[in-house]
């Protein structure tokens, strides 16, 4: 048993912790030692009372004592709905201190990000992406433990800190290799559910548990009562004092307080009145001794509690109507009765506040005390004190959120407002909690609909399935007309889109354009249509589609985004069809404007989505137009990097970025960016785009068992999403079918994609090249069919006119071939492959070559290209032949 210790009231809770001490003394030595150790998190779990307090003040006192910097902050039961709460108190101290310029320099592109969200920059009119203000907030973390290092943060009742902290403290436990950083939590077992019990875990399980906090023995009851009471307490006063508590080091204390202040002798002829004082410091008891404070005393304490942050004397004197002389007494009698307390300057909070409640046990028994009735008009008062302070609507919120509707509309416009300041710093689950109370206000019916639209809008990203109820709803509603009527009907569309019901989605722009007169707004609901459609992977689309593209197509001559989305869907569906790349390369060049994509069409604009740019770099990269498919990867990554937006927006340009480094054959970095685009968001139709091309990437590297791996980890396998997928999954999984061995499920595969391409009149032999590989598959066991297939396939690569379609279908013949007719056709797949600007086909071609035609020559071209792009199986095979003296037949 630990040594029971004699010490002052005032290590209490430290009294049996020597075990948790001395691995936070480690903690604290480790940091200090190493400006470039890892960083290391650490979790203090136990019950209410049981002394994870103390130990968060014990690690600042050792870490003072080091010469540390300790930043705190403690979560509110009260103030879990505001959003980054408990992170602005961490580190808008430090922040603010600096002058604003001095604040600008040091965050860099991180400032307009993170700073909102901080509180320390003006959010702006764009709603934020919660993914890069997460982002843009452990940047800032990392630039600061560099500054001040060292550094240690403290976080007590992290159970009760706000969805957005947690979180950002989950996000920034993954990074603590790279950070030289101290972390210490404390946390209750239980009291945390949902996203922010999701969080808390993530956290936790990225670092180490403090030994598991239990109540005090008997053994150190008795030392710690005789240490605040004196030597003379005897041993059955002090039995009493355990049995009464149980051990809970905080109700000990707060007990023998009691017994101190009502000067009862710790003998057992005294120790009955123990329960009755014990009953004082909590519950009902703690709400009779306030009574007998005064009832001035009394409404101080509840208005304290309703505001639960940044309590004042002059705040809470206006909320309980109190003047400020009355309201100063009582803070002194309520700091007397350790029910309040003035703040630990050393804390750095930055609430405001002139006092704090000694402890959150205390604030939740004087909250939960409050009738119900008057606690919701004492929210509603508080929401009116905090507008007129200045604070701004979303500080209010948290108030309105507690008040009875009541059919006042000005709590539905400050909702609303307060919904767009939490999406412009990142905080949508926040805004949707504003507007989801606003709808029970409820609004005026000619407001009713847009604040639907706008709940919609606010759930878009985070629950599509909710938008789409949403939008659905509002647009059955009056008050949605002309332009943002249409913009609802886009954005229910994107939502179905993202919720996997793409017919649904072609559906409703469908039904919307036929029903709308403008001729603008009809023109913009039609495109939305053939896009919806264009991206469709099913056999559902609407009749004469292609012909009716064709002909809005011709009348266009790019002078709107309406007519540049229509080239552009033209262009894109003329690319898949496998129609000449140079009219494709024609119809999307004709969308832009000087080369450049047009005011209103850009990658962080709504208006159009993403969509639409995402078929114009396709376009341009599956024509061998690299350079503007690269130019517009490039330019998606330094718009949402620009615009934070580091969630599914950031992984789907690396996506993309990784295609044009696999058209490219620059397969290492190919992988690299793909692998990165896994945060598209498991199960999504942008993801399954990101995997395809991933392993693709892996097979054509030649690392055949990883490809596999990941095949089976991220279920790359029918059924498969109803959105288009390029390249296209079918091909590539047959692909890797054929190369694990498994030759009869691949060329299943193979003729499942041939059938799928008939279907949907996808003959483009680059984006769907099922024929080549079916035919190869073929080769021995149907040589007929495979010869027909080759030849198809020529045909197809012929029509489509780029050079790197006509080699590969060269490549494809050559392999079905023998003696000199097949030299021959590897030799004019070189030719054509040369001149594309797909490396790892032309480096495939030139060994392949080599091997025919027993060109050693050959041979070290095709070895260098294929190290040069990563294809570690094509350079295997070159030495193979150039051992063997580069003999043999390829196949």
């Amino acid at each position: 048993m630990t040594e029971v210790r004699r010490a002052g009231a005032a290590t209490a809770a430290l009294w049996e912790r020597d075990e948790e001490v001395a691995t936070l003394t480690r903690a604290v030595d480790t940091l200090c030692a190493d400006r470039s150790s890892p960083g290391l998190l650490l979790e203090a779990r136990g019950e209410a009372g049981v002394g994870k307090t103390a130990l968060l003040a014990e690690t600042r006192r050792l870490a003072e004592a080091r010469g540390c910097t300790v930043w705190s902050a403690r979560g509110g039961e009260t103030l879990k709905s505001v959003p980054f709460n408990v992170v602005r108190q961490l580190l808008q101290p430090a922040l603010v201190s600096m002058l604003p310029e001095e604040a600008r320099e040091y965050l860099g592109d991180w400032y307009g990000i993170a700073g909102p969200a901080l509180g320390i920059a003006d959010p702006g009119e764009r709603q934020a992406d919660p993914q890069g203000v997460y982002d843009g907030l452990v940047a800032v973390v990392r630039r600061l433990a560099r500054r001040e290092w060292p550094l240690v943060l403290l976080i007590d009742d992290a159970h009760w800190a706000d969805q957005e902290t947690l979180r950002w403290l989950a996000a920034l436990a993954e990074r603590l290799d790279e950070t030289s950083l101290l972390i210490v939590f404390a946390r209750r077992p239980g009291d945390v559910s949902g996203d922010s019990a999701r969080h808390l875990d993530a956290a936790a399980a990225a670092g180490r548990p403090l030994a598991p906090l239990n109540a005090l023995t008997p053994d150190a009851t008795a030392g710690l009562t005789r240490a605040t009471l004196g030597d003379h307490a005897d041993a059955a006063f002090c039995r009493e004092v355990w049995a009464v508590t149980g051990g809970n080091p905080y109700e000990t204390v707060e007990l023998l307080a009691r017994v101190q202040d009502s000067e009862l002798q710790p003998v057992e002829a005294e120790a009955a009145e123990l329960r009755a004082l014990n009953r004082t410091a909590r519950g009902g008891g703690l709400v009779s001794r306030l009574e007998q404070l005064g009832v001035d005393s009394h409404r101080f304490a509840w208005a304290a509690a309703i505001l639960g942050s940044g309590i004042t004397v002059d705040m809470v004197a206006r909320l309980a109507t109190l003047d400020r002389a009355d309201a100063a007494r009582c803070a002194e009698l309520l700091c007397e009765a350790r029910i309040l307390s003035a703040p630990d300057p050393s804390s750095g909070r930055p609430d405001g506040g002139d006092l704090e409640f000694v402890h959150p046990l205390i604030a939740s028994a004087v909250y939960n005390s409050i009738p119900d009735a008057l606690r919701t008009a004492m929210h509603g008062i508080a929401a009116q004190l905090v507008t007129d302070s200045g604070l701004g609507a979303a500080a209010a919120s948290r108030h309105l959120l507690q008040v009875y509707p009541d059919d006042d509309q000005e709590v539905v416009d400050q909702l609303r407002e307060a919904a767009r300041e939490h999406l412009a710093v990142g905080a949508p689950d926040a805004a949707r909690r504003c507007l989801e109370r606003a709808l029970q206000e409820p609004p005026l019916p000619d407001a009713h609909a847009r604040v639907l639209f706008e709940l919609g809008c606010a759930t878009l990203l985070t629950a599509p399935a909710t938008t789409i109820g949403h939008l659905r709803t509002a647009l059955a509603m009056p008050g949605l007309d002309g332009e943002q009527r249409v913009d609802a009907v886009f954005r229910l569309s994107q939502a179905l889109l993202h919720n996997d019901q793409l017919e649904e989605a072609v559906r409703t722009v469908e039904a919307e354009a036929a029903r709308t007169p403008d001729p603008s707004a009809r023109l913009r609901l039609q495109a939305a249509q053939f896009m919806w459609e264009g991206i469709h992977a099913g056999e559902t689309s609407s009749p004469h589609r292609s012909a009716r593209l064709v002909e809005l197509a011709a009348t266009c001559t790019g002078r709107d985004n309406a007519e540049r989305a229509l080239l552009i869907l033209r262009g894109f569906d003329a690319m898949t069809h496998g129609e000449s790349a140079e009219e494709v390369v024609e119809l999307c060049d004709r969308a832009l404007v000087n080369g450049r994509l047009a005011p209103g069409l850009g990658w962080t604009d709504t208006e159009w989505g993403l969509e639409l740019l995402m078929m114009l770099a396709s376009s341009y990269a599956y024509t061998d137009r690299l350079d503007r498919a690269e130019a517009l990867f490039t330019e998606a990554l330094r718009a949402y990097e620009s615009a934070g937006w580091s969630g599914g927006h950031l992984a789907l340009a690396h996506a993309y970025v990784g295609l044009g480094h696999r058209r490219r054959g620059r397969l290492r970095e190919a992988e690299d960016s793909l692998r990165i685009a896994e945060r598209v968001g498991r199960g999504l139709p942008l993801y399954w785009s990101a995997t395809c091309n991933l392993i693709d990437t892996l097979l054509a590297r030649g690392h055949v068992e990883e490809a596999r791996v990941l095949a089976d980890q991220y279920g790359f396998a029918p059924p498969y999403p109803s959105t288009i997928v390029l390249p296209d999954p079918r091909s590539v999984r047959g692909r890797l079918l054929l190369a694990t061995g498994r030759t009869e499920e691949g060329i299943n595969e193979l003729e499942a994609a041939e059938k799928a391409a008939a279907v949907r009149g996808r003959h483009n032999p680059v984006v769907v090249p099922w024929a080549t590989e079916l035919a190869r598959a073929l080769a021995t066991e149907d040589p007929g069919r495979a010869a027909r297939l080759a030849s198809d396939a020529r045909d197809r690569a012929e029509r489509f006119g780029t050079d790197t379609a006509i080699g590969e279908a060269l490549r494809c013949a050559a392999a079905l071939e023998t003696g000199r007719r097949a030299v021959r056709l590897a030799a004019q797949a070189v030719t054509y492959l040369e001149a594309s600007p797909c490396q790892y086909e032309h480096a495939a071609a030139r060994v392949e070559y080599g091997i025919l035609a027993r060109s050693s020559e050959e041979l070290n071209r095709g070895l260098a290209l294929a190290d040069s792009c990563g294809a570690d199986g094509l350079v295997a095979r070159a030495r193979e032949a150039l051992a063997a003296g580069h003999a043999g037949h390829v196949g």
